[in-house]
């Protein structure tokens, strides 16, 4: 697979009309967005099912969901969600909620340590949310038989543009990267081959179309990633059935 080591997409997620700009290289230290937490044998007893605070402390914690039909014996698909800008956890997870149960997935929601994403408060830089992440990733593993083979990482937005940077990064451990109406990609070296869902309005107002995904896209096949996209008539927005499709892409065999 070709090094990805570049930005491209909108010029900036948190000034979208702008404009966009090509490809810029740039030069990255082979551990920067690097994550530690790997799925395993979980080591402290889980909590009853359904929706709970993650329980990390802090102004800004994040939300944890366990289906009802979850078994220890029996690893779950985990779908980590990274919500927009100036938006919580139970704002990310909205996508994903109702679809929960009928798919068995555990999911993750961490909010982000500003307002939004470091990657994007940092121009493509990476900073405290990256440890956090980490943190989340290591309560959820030491409490529930996650599947290895089905952990995605997806956000909307400036979450999506982090879920596409950061999963990247990590593709060694996700194994799909989930993102609704990105604005850019940043990653840093390249790790594994997720695959990708890429999705996005044609009327997106907030985060055109153009300089963002359809810019997106071409350098993601560019560099060997296998990628599902899907353009909708439709604003800045995760419409019921693209987060169908998302689901069954990423829980298919």
């Amino acid at each position: 697979m070709a090094a990805l080591l570049l930005v491209g997409g909108c010029k900036q997620a948190k000034e979208p009309k702008s404009g966009g700009e090509s490809a810029v290289a740039v030069a990255r230290d082979e551990n920067e967005g690097r994550l530690s937490a790997r799925p395993g044998r979980p080591t402290v007893e889980a909590p009853e099912r359904g929706l709970r605070p993650l329980g990390l402390g802090g102004e800004r914690d994040g939300l944890l969901y366990v289906p009802a039909n979850y078994r220890a014996e029996r690893p779950a698909p985990l779908v980590v969600v990274l919500h927009g800008s100036r938006s919580g956890a139970r704002d990310g997870l909205a996508p994903w909620l109702k679809l929960a149960d009928g798919a068995g997935l555990l999911l993750l929601a961490p909010e982000s340590r500003g307002h939004t994403w470091d990657i994007v408060l940092r121009d493509g830089g990476y900073g405290p949310d990256v440890p956090f992440i980490d943190r989340a990733l290591a309560h959820v593993f030491a409490r529930y038989a996650v599947e290895p083979g089905r952990l995605a990482l997806a956000g909307f937005s400036d979450g999506a543009s982090f879920a596409l940077s950061l999963g990247l990064t990590n593709g060694d451990l996700f194994t799909h990267v989930v993102a609704f109406s990105p604005g850019f990609l940043s990653p840093g070296v390249q790790h594994g081959e997720p695959g990708v869902f890429l999705s996005h309005g044609r009327e997106d107002a907030v985060l055109p179309i153009g300089p963002c995904s359809r810019s997106i896209l071409p350098l993601l096949r560019e560099a060997g990633y296998t990628v599902r996209y899907r353009e909708f008539d439709g604003p800045h927005t995760v419409p019921p059935d693209i987060a169908r499709e998302a689901l069954g892409w990423f829980t298919s065999p």
